[in-house]
């Protein structure tokens, strides 16, 4: 049985809401036509007037806060003279920082001010956004994160996001309504550059494969994140309770790149055969290096995404299913071409 959804709060504030996420579930929160649309008021935090002025577009409930998490006295607008049920999804966070020192400052500490803003304006529930990378990654291709997993870290993201999620923990024991959500790797429209960097790898037969190709990974259509983020907000749970949100199977990395080139033939781009393999040992390289150029506090942004392509990093998702009802509607072929869609409707090269 599909659980029950608490009705909607009568104001929803989104951090992080003009980011490839954020975006989405603005999207979800405000079209009509959506699953989620809600008539409250809706605040949105942004860094800028650009971003705050298309947002505003979305409808004329829409009242967008110019803010800094790093700041959180800039953050005060963002529960000022609410009344009635108010819900913070808490989105926001850097993946490829400028230094590491970042990490900590926007995924730590913004998360601990946002924490801070929740309680003091009595919010019904926080939702954060969290990552597979406090996890680290798998043992073998078979192996899959679950609801009990031990934190490992991975490199200074990693950290900062398990930092993040023991201050979720800490909240929750001062009695705040918090849950946390985790995706892994997630696709779809509004996506950044660096995904249409790796449509383009593709479509030239130049993605890396590292080893056999054989690593798993859990991805998620951007879509079904939305879905899971939103039951987790209004599913009634016990607090404190954190979940895997991913589409319905984890892929091998074979088959993404295989099943991108499908996509991308079938919207019509020629597409030239992946043969470009790489041995094992580059992703221990690339690693290494990683693990050095952090230590001196910068990130490089190529060398990390390189040395985590030859790893499994996937997850089970049957506590979401059981305890939220999420049920991933969109697999990888269809996800991708939908995301492929998106970028030739905006103009973009791939």
């Amino acid at each position: 049985m599909t659980p029950a959804l608490r009705p909607h709060p009568a104001a929803t504030i989104v951090t992080g809401a003009a980011g490839w996420l954020g975006t989405a579930l603005m999207h979800a929160l405000t079209a009509p036509a959506s699953p989620w649309h809600r008539e409250g008021v809706i605040r949105p935090l942004v860094t800028n007037r650009v971003e705050a002025d298309a947002l505003r577009a979305l409808g004329e409930r829409i009242e967008p806060v110019i803010g800094d998490l790093t700041s959180p006295a800039t953050l005060v607008p963002l529960g000022a003279g609410l009344t009635g049920v108010v819900d913070v999804l808490h989105t926001a966070g850097v993946i490829h920082p400028r230094t590491i020192a970042d990490f900590e400052a926007i995924n730590t500490g913004g998360t601990m001010a946002m924490l801070a803003l929740a309680e003091q304006i009595g919010a019904r529930r926080f939702v954060h956004v969290s990552s597979n990378s406090p996890f680290g990654t798998n043992a073998h291709p078979g192996d899959r994160f679950r609801n009990d997993e031990p934190y490992h870290p991975y490199f200074g993201y990693g950290r900062s996001k398990m930092h993040a999620e023991l201050a979720v923990f800490d909240a929750v024991e001062r009695g705040l309504d918090a849950v946390i959500v985790r995706p892994p790797w997630f696709y779809g429209p509004h996506q950044p550059p660096r995904q249409t960097t790796f449509f383009t790898m593709v479509r030239r037969g130049k993605f890396p494969i590292i080893g056999r190709g054989d690593q798993m990974r859990s991805m998620v259509y951007v879509d079904n994140l939305v879905q899971g983020l939103v039951r987790a907000e209004l599913v009634p749970t016990p607090a404190g309770r954190g979940w895997w949100i991913a589409d319905a199977r984890p892929y091998a990395i074979t088959e993404i790149v295989e099943t991108v080139g499908r996509a991308l033939t079938a919207e019509g781009f020629e597409v030239t055969p992946n043969r470009t393999r790489v041995p094992a040992l580059v992703g221990r390289v690339a690693e290494f290096a990683d693990g050095v150029i952090q230590r001196t506090g910068r990130y490089q942004q190529q060398i990390h995404v390189l040395g985590e392509m030859d790893k499994t990093i996937a997850c089970d998702i049957e506590v979401a299913r059981i305890e939220l009802g999420y049920d991933p509607e969109i697999e990888l072929y269809e996800g991708m071409r939908r995301s492929i869609r998106w970028c030739i409707e905006r103009g973009l090269e791939l």
